[in-house]
């Protein structure tokens, strides 16, 4: 048995918005991620026979993408484990609360304890009345090889609508445009053309906006080219969310215990995860020169009871997946309670540690990509090559 077996699949298209993640990693077609399949196979292959199952099940989720890249982000970690020369137990029971966490990691006669939780990026109020999945993929699969498309929805509908005039009329108004001409106007300040479809309740304004010279005529492009602006939550909400979520679940390990964060975002900065972690950077102006510190608002400073001691790290890797795997390279945030024990740190770890107020950083001393056993550059290859004609809904 494996994750992912082999067939012959032709459909190179990118990942329409109606489509789970996990049938979109069976169904996609071409080198690049015939690489992604055998890796994920490979590394399923290296857990315990009694841990598979379940890690399969959750890769082959199709109702819960935040399942599959959970699942995505334990095979990392597992692999990048085994490659620096750990031994790696899943799920021990131990801890005081009868709960078990990931991993119980020995490494050089040491022990310490792993717990995986993968953060998905919460949009707000996203999108102003967002586009039903149906929808997107219907406007997506028009082909269009000169333009690519704005829209606002000006009105939404209770039940989605009908697709067919939709890509019908797209269809015929990006034909008649020439992207040439339309390019030059734009230059002289003339707006882009405008289409407006309507359709029951629905309203949806478009604009054609010329592809490049280079990257026209493209079978696999995608029509929508701009969405409505987004905003996104804090991102140091989610990880000190993340981080509380997991901390306290195990009791007293006895053990160094790193809550490992999967931090999926928009617009990923370490800035946001020194404020999870220690606290709000500030300066405190006395007769003296001013003195750095951190405000009582971090996982780890903002009590003096030293409830959260018993994390004595926290590994963080921005979006992980598979084309990062080999690139992204992870950190280990160090507890700066006494009471904490001291969390090991692994070759391919970065660290960061608190110290008088400031972050002080080290480098990892190993590149990840070796202990995964992978180039530098992987997947080798395009994702959605040019010859790949698509297959659109």
């Amino acid at each position: 048995m494996t994750v992912y077996t082999s067939w012959d699949r032709a459909d190179a298209s990118p990942k329409r918005a109606a489509e789970s993640n996990a049938e979109f990693f069976d169904r996609i077609a071409g080198p690049f991620w015939n690489q992604v399949r055998s890796v994920i196979n490979e590394w399923w292959s290296h857990f315990p026979d009694q841990a598979r199952p379940s890690l399969r099940s959750r890769l082959r989720d199709r109702n819960s993408d935040a399942n599959v890249y959970s699942a995505l982000w334990e095979l990392y970690l597992h692999e990048m484990l085994l490659g620096s020369g750990c031994t790696v137990e899943i799920e021990p029971q131990i801890g005081t609360r009868g709960n078990n966490p990931d991993f119980l990691v020995t490494r050089d006669g040491k022990q310490f304890v792993v717990e995986a939780i993968w953060t998905s990026q919460r949009l707000g109020d996203a999108l102003s009345n967002p586009l039903p999945p149906q929808l997107s993929d219907a406007i997506d699969g028009v082909l269009s090889p000169n333009f690519v498309v704005s829209y606002k929805v000006d009105r939404a509908g209770a039940a989605t609508p009908p697709q067919r005039r939709l890509k019908a009329g797209l269809t015929r108004w990006l034909a008649s445009l020439d992207p040439d001409q339309v390019a030059v106007q734009y230059e002289h300040r003339v707006p882009l053309p405008k289409h407006t479809w309507q359709e029951a309740d629905w309203r949806i304004t478009f604009e054609a906006i010329p592809r490049s010279p280079g990257k026209r005529g493209s079978p696999t492009s995608r029509t929508i080219g701009v969405h409505p602006a987004i905003w996104v939550d804090d991102e140091s909400n989610r990880v000190l969310e993340a981080v509380k979520r997991k901390g306290g679940k195990y009791g007293d390990l006895a053990l160094p215990f790193i809550v490992a964060v999967g931090h999926a975002a928009v617009f990923p900065e370490d800035e946001d995860t020194e404020t999870a972690l220690y606290g709000t950077s500030a300066e405190y102006a006395h007769t003296s020169a001013p003195t750095s510190g951190r405000m009582l608002d971090g996982y780890w400073t903002a009590t003096y009871e030293h409830t959260h001691s018993r994390v004595s790290g926290v590994l963080t890797v921005d979006n992980p997946a598979p084309w990062t795997w080999t690139k992204h390279i992870p950190v280990l945030w160090r507890s700066p309670d006494p009471k904490s024990l001291p969390a090991p740190a692994l070759p391919t770890w970065a660290t960061a540690r608190l110290s008088e107020g400031r972050v002080v950083r080290q480098p990892a001393t190993c590149s990840v990509n070796n202990a995964v056993g992978l180039p530098k550059e992987w997947p080798v290859g395009d994702p959605f090559p040019r010859d790949h004609r698509s297959n659109p809904s």
